[in-house]
C-alpha cells in the first residue's frame, strides 16, 4: 500500500478537510479541518478506512497535539433537514476552517463537491483520506468527535443502539424507529424506515 502524501502544494499552510456521519439517520454531521507540519509521518496514519476504533482513538490526541491547527464543527439534524445533507456537509467544513487558528493557503477536500471558501483555493480529492495525510487526519478527528457525541446521545436514547451503530441505518436502528418512533435527534428528511418495515407499520 502506497504511503499517504504529506501535501498537495508545498510551502503553503494546507488544511485537509473531511466529514463524518453523512449517511446517518440520526445525529449531526461533523467536519474537521487539520493543518499538519510538512514533515509529519506516523505508521498508523495510512488509510483511515482501515483503522479500528482503538487505532482512531489512539491517533486523535496525537493529531490534535502535533497539528499546527485543527478544528471540528457540528451541524445538527435540524439544520441538516433545512439545508440538505450535501450543503450541510460542506457548511460544516466551512465552519471548521472558520475556527482554525492558522489561516490556510489551500484546502484539500475529501470528495468531489465543495463550495469556494473566502478566496482560498481548494482541490477536491476523491477518496482523499487514503491519499493525503491531512485529509486522513481530518477524517479521524471528524469520526472520533462524532462517535464520542453519539455515545452521549445513546445514554438518552439507549433503545436505538447508537453506542454501536452511531446513527447509521442498521437493521437494529431501523427496527427501533419502527417500534419506538423518532427521537429529537433523527433526520426527518431522510428515509428512516426501509420499505418492509414501513409496510409492517400501516
Amino acid at each position: 500500500m502506497a504511503e499517504l502524501l504529506p501535501y498537495f502544494k508545498k510551502g503553503v499552510f494546507e488544511a485537509g478537510c473531511d466529514e463524518a456521519g453523512r449517511g446517518c439517520l440520526a445525529g449531526p454531521v461533523v467536519a474537521a479541518a487539520v493543518i499538519l507540519p510538512d514533515d509529519f509521518t506516523h505508521p498508523l496514519l495510512n488509510d483511515s478506512k482501515q483503522l479500528s476504533e482503538k487505532q482512531r482513538d489512539k491517533l486523535r490526541p496525537l493529531i490534535e497535539d502535533i497539528a499546527l491547527a485543527w478544528a471540528v464543527s457540528f451541524i445538527d439534524n435540524n439544520e441538516i433537514d433545512k439545508l440538505n445533507i450535501l450543503k450541510a456537509s460542506i457548511t460544516a467544513m466551512h465552519r471548521a476552517v472558520d475556527k482554525l487558528t492558522v489561516r490556510p493557503g489551500h484546502l484539500l477536500i475529501d470528495g468531489n463537491r465543495f463550495y469556494p471558501y473566502q478566496g482560498i483555493k481548494h482541490t477536491c480529492i476523491v477518496k482523499g483520506d487514503s491519499k493525503y495525510l491531512s485529509i486522513a487526519a481530518a477524517s479521524i478527528l471528524a469520526k472520533t468527535h462524532r462517535d464520542e457525541y453519539m455515545l452521549k446521545l445513546h445514554t438518552e436514547y439507549p433503545l436505538y443502539h447508537w453506542n454501536s451503530n452511531k446513527g447509521y441505518p442498521t437493521k437494529k436502528h431501523r427496527k427501533a424507529i419502527a417500534e419506538y418512533g423518532v427521537t429529537p435527534y433523527h433526520r426527518k428528511s431522510f428515509r428512516l424506515l426501509d420499505e418492509q418495515l414501513s409496510l409492517d407499520l400501516f
